[in-house]
């Protein structure tokens, strides 16, 4: 009679309620999956919105404070419409176009920040923000590849 009871007393889990737990957790990351994937791109968007306005705002910055970076003369004294680079890793101007690219921007649908012609499905990974401003002081932001 005593082995019978220590035999039926095991302790653990079953094959079924393994295989239960497994399924719920695979229903899980599969709802998880598009939820990460649009908050990345939202992310992405943010980023490079958050650049463009830095870009402008170090571009209107130079322009405010008759400013000559790399040559290139801003404000009072400039003559013609102006283009610069903006570096956005070191968060200056440059006349040059920076070596290390730092758009994101997927055209995957996923955000829904716009800002300037920058949307939701510009395609900007791996370009820069040219900033152009002219005599009255008006500034234009472009991505380009910087090739």
């Amino acid at each position: 009679m005593k082995t019978l009871k220590t035999k039926l007393n095991k302790k653990g889990f079953t094959l079924a309620e393994l295989l239960i737990v497994v399924a719920i957790i695979a229903v899980l990351v599969a709802v998880s999956i598009p939820i990460f994937t649009s908050r990345l791109e939202k992310s992405r968007e943010a980023t490079d919105i958050a650049n463009m306005r830095a870009a402008k705002a170090a571009v209107v910055a130079a322009y405010l404070s008759d400013e000559t970076v790399d040559g290139v003369t801003f404000g009072s004294a400039q003559t013609d419409s102006v283009s610069i680079y903006y570096d956005a890793n070191n968060g200056v101007l440059t006349k040059n176009v920076p070596e290390e690219k730092y758009g994101q921007g997927t055209k995957t649908k996923g955000g829904s920040k716009k800002y300037g012609t920058y949307t939701e499905e510009s395609l900007v990974k791996d370009q820069v923000i040219q900033a152009s401003i002219d005599t009255a002081g008006k500034v234009t932001l472009t991505w380009v590849t910087g090739e």
